[in-house]
């Protein structure tokens, strides 16, 4: 188990995929934030959904995913949909 699986949200899973991708620290996931690691695990990864990146975000914030703020729920909804319609996701 390394750093990031010890973060909220972010499982031994994902912590791999993200080590994959190159963000192997609380500090780089932070600095890239979550909707940069979200296309970066798209990349290899075409399982990602929304429920992904706001795991990311919680674990950006400290928090668990459930209680982000309704408004930052809907911002990263509009992303996740902005992408769809750029047939990225």
């Amino acid at each position: 188990m390394g750093e990031l699986s010890k973060l909220l949200n972010i499982s031994t899973v994902v912590e791999g995929k993200l080590n994959e991708v190159g963000i192997t620290t609380q500090k780089q996931l932070k600095e890239i934030g979550s909707k940069q690691a979200f296309l970066s695990l798209r990349k290899n990864d075409s399982g990602a959904c929304i429920n992904m990146l706001c795991a990311l975000e919680g674990a950006v914030e400290g928090i668990r995913w459930h209680y982000l703020s309704d408004e930052v729920k809907q911002e990263l909804k509009e992303f996740h949909k902005s992408l769809k319609e750029e047939n990225i996701v």
